[in-house]
């Protein structure tokens, strides 16, 4: 038996935004709390969404207060502002950041409590909320998962919360939203998407819908990520990436992930480093460490990510796979290791015994030891 994890509704094409207001009326909002982040505010965005917001004849209140890998305190600051000023809903407008951030809200707002209660799989006994998810980047897929990431600020861990309540009502992949991003936030939410079907596809949760999902993803991210790097203002290529992270993000919420998300979660805890640069540099060397153990699927993966396999074995074909994907992440600019982004191997052991615990590593093809698991991040230093 199997669930199948998506939110009711999700709409992606050019001008989709401006049916926000429509849909929050749908839910029977009258008051959103807006969770988006300084950066987009600063570019407009945020007041764009609040226009079509009120033109729809609701009231509604912002809080851009959301940081990279946001922490419990952000999400204790957004309920605040969120009793504080009566709101009955909530909007999310962003990446992963304002997902996850929203997401954590809206978990405390049904249930109450502290976010931290909250970290394992499905902890909440009330729905949150009603919920639209409005995304702004080809890549976390949070605008339509049921996962939650928060950091604990006093242990300096991750926690992913996976919870089906958490899941948007509805979800609005805009790719006019996408246009103009910078070519590195292109580039890690991209190799980001691609990480999502990789894990997914070689879960020990897969199943044919999952696989269907993550191997389309394979095709648009091989074909698309890299134009969108190079020219921003591609539509073509800013559509189907969005389209691409949908489908990996389809595939994760229901197959799950594995060592990269869990090794990846650490880093971006004790660092605060850009989660989808940390996926990129892990991605490889996971995929080295699973090779035998998924050795038909990664095959599989080299085809659909345009490796000539025609007379390699499949475990030739395999590794011609990881190498395309290191070969992709050097094309679109990701640093060539951790070390470049101030990991140091004193830290190693920490982190790898808090990835043991971390919910992904559950679906991983294949378990390590505690070493194996320090022997890989040593590897992508």
């Amino acid at each position: 038996m199997s669930d199948f994890f998506i939110p009711p509704v999700n709409t992606v094409g050019s001008g989709t935004v401006k049916q926000v207001g429509d849909k929050l009326k749908s839910l029977g909002a009258k008051k959103p709390l807006l969770v988006t982040d300084k950066g987009i505010t600063a570019i407009g965005v945020t007041d764009q969404v609040v226009g079509y917001i009120k033109a729809a004849g609701l009231d509604v209140v912002v809080y851009d207060e959301t940081v990279p890998n946001p922490t419990d305190k952000n999400v204790a600051d957004g309920l605040a502002a969120f009793q504080k000023n009566g709101a009955d809903s909530i909007v999310s407008l962003g990446g992963g950041s304002s997902h996850d951030c929203a997401k954590g809200i809206g978990i405390l707002a049904g249930n109450g409590g502290n976010i931290r209660d909250y970290a394992g799989i499905d902890k909440s006994a009330k729905p949150m909320p009603p919920f639209v998810a409005i995304n702004t980047t080809a890549g976390t897929a949070s605008e339509m998962t049921r996962f939650c990431i928060i950091t604990n600020t006093e242990t300096h861990v991750k926690m992913a919360i996976v919870d089906w309540r958490v899941t948007p009502n509805f979800s609005i992949n805009d790719p006019d939203l996408m246009i103009g991003k910078p070519p590195a936030l292109t580039a890690a939410t991209g190799m980001d998407a691609l990480t999502h079907a990789v894990e997914a596809y070689v879960s020990i949760a897969a199943t044919p819908i999952t696989d269907a999902c993550a191997l389309m993803a394979f095709d648009l991210i091989a074909k698309y990520l890299r134009k969108a790097v190079a020219r921003g203002t591609d539509t073509v290529a800013r559509e189907q990436m969005a389209y691409a992270q949908f489908l990996a993000g389809m595939a994760f919420n229901n197959a799950s992930l594995g060592y990269v998300h869990a090794m990846a979660h650490q880093l971006g805890g004790f660092y605060n480093l850009p989660h989808g640069v940390c996926n990129a540099i892990l991605l490889p060397h996971v995929c080295t460490f699973n090779l035998n153990a998924s050795i038909e699927r990664f095959a599989t993966m080299a085809e659909h990510l345009g490796v000539k396999t025609c007379g390699l074995s499949a475990r030739d074909a395999a590794i011609a796979g990881i190498e395309a994907i290191k070969t992709l992440s050097a094309d679109v600019g990701i640093p060539a290791n951790l070390t470049v982004l101030g990991v140091k191997e004193a830290d190693l052991k920490i982190m790898a015994e808090n990835a043991q615990k971390d919910a992904c590593s559950f679906t991983n093809p294949r378990t390590a030891k505690l070493e194996e698991i320090i022997g890989v991040f040593k590897n992508a230093l």
